[in-house]
């Protein structure tokens, strides 16, 4: 009984030493936050271009068994990608998950309409304020987080053609400060 207890407290200190070895913390991937478990599918840039992100809500999606495989094989692309609520329900629409090579009969269509999952407070709260103010239900991204896939929502409003040219101008200037920084 004594070397079972012994072999837990040397179980116990090993993690902490390696604990301490990684400074404690997690770390963070490209998007900011510190879950280990959460794998970038695809990333709607030009989203964050042509729109302002009032707000963001991650949502689940329906999915059949082919689309995932082919999210995991990286076939994905949200650049024409848009929500639309309808009744009670949020459903994601021009999301083109390619076809998965090695599923022959049971494929899915690319560009079919899928239903995006919420909880009613959410989806009254966002998509009433979507339909109220007239903005528009933009995925920023969709990921893997613990084995499911996610859509990060954004509820946005349209960026004017000057307002692209001032983000333009803003990030150049950063990235010149940026080199002036370097050369130093």
């Amino acid at each position: 009984m004594c070397s079972r207890f012994g072999f837990l407290k040397m179980s116990l200190m090993a993690k902490q030493a390696n604990k301490a070895k990684s400074g404690g913390k997690a770390k963070k991937n490209a998007s900011g936050s510190e879950d280990k478990n959460e794998r970038v599918i695809s990333d709607n840039r030009k989203a964050r271009h042509n729109y302002h992100v009032l707000d963001t809500l991650e949502c689940g999606i329906v999915l059949v068994g082919s689309e995932v495989k082919s999210l995991r094989a990286g076939g994905l692309s949200l650049d024409e990608a848009y929500g639309r609520v309808e009744g009670d329900e949020v459903w994601l629409l021009g999301a083109n998950i390619a076809e998965y090579n090695f599923s022959h009969a049971l494929n899915h269509e690319p560009k079919r309409r899928r239903k995006l999952l919420m909880h009613r407070r959410e989806l009254r709260k966002f998509a009433g304020q979507a339909f109220e103010k007239g903005l528009t239900l933009v995925p920023l991204k969709m990921y893997f987080k613990e084995g499911r896939a996610k859509v990060l929502l954004g509820i946005c409003k349209g960026k004017q053609q000057h307002d692209k040219r001032e983000s333009i101008r803003q990030r150049d200037m950063k990235r010149e400060m940026d080199r002036a920084v370097r050369r130093r």
